[in-house]
């Protein structure tokens, strides 16, 4: 299952991880973020143990999405020690996402 991440726990599984982390900024109100859930759920569970699949509510964390600019959602951003290496706003396909992560897990 992938993480829930907030305000508090974002700076160490995100920012402190030193390996690849893919953080999905959705809201419970947003409809291609429940498109893209699934997706992201599936991720969590097979990279498990290679790398840190979390979502961050943007509505209950604000901090974090300000200081990240997302001002669309679904945006997926990923990490590689701490800094962020890659972004996709939108739905985006499994194979699509699953190939971004294979490249900077390499």
């Amino acid at each position: 299952m992938a993480l829930e991440l907030t305000n508090d726990n974002f700076k160490g599984n995100v920012l402190d991880n030193s390996g690849v982390a893919l953080v999905d900024f959705w809201a419970e109100w947003c409809g291609p973020c429940r498109l893209i859930g699934p997706v992201v759920e599936d991720l969590a569970k097979e990279y498990d143990g290679k790398a840190t699949i979390g979502k961050l509510n943007v509505d209950d964390n604000r901090e974090i999405a300000a200081q990240y600019g997302i001002m669309s959602i679904p945006t997926l951003l990923f990490f590689k020690n701490g800094e962020i290496v890659d972004k996709h706003v939108g739905v985006a396909s499994k194979a699509d996402l699953k190939k971004k992560l294979e490249a900077h897990l390499s």
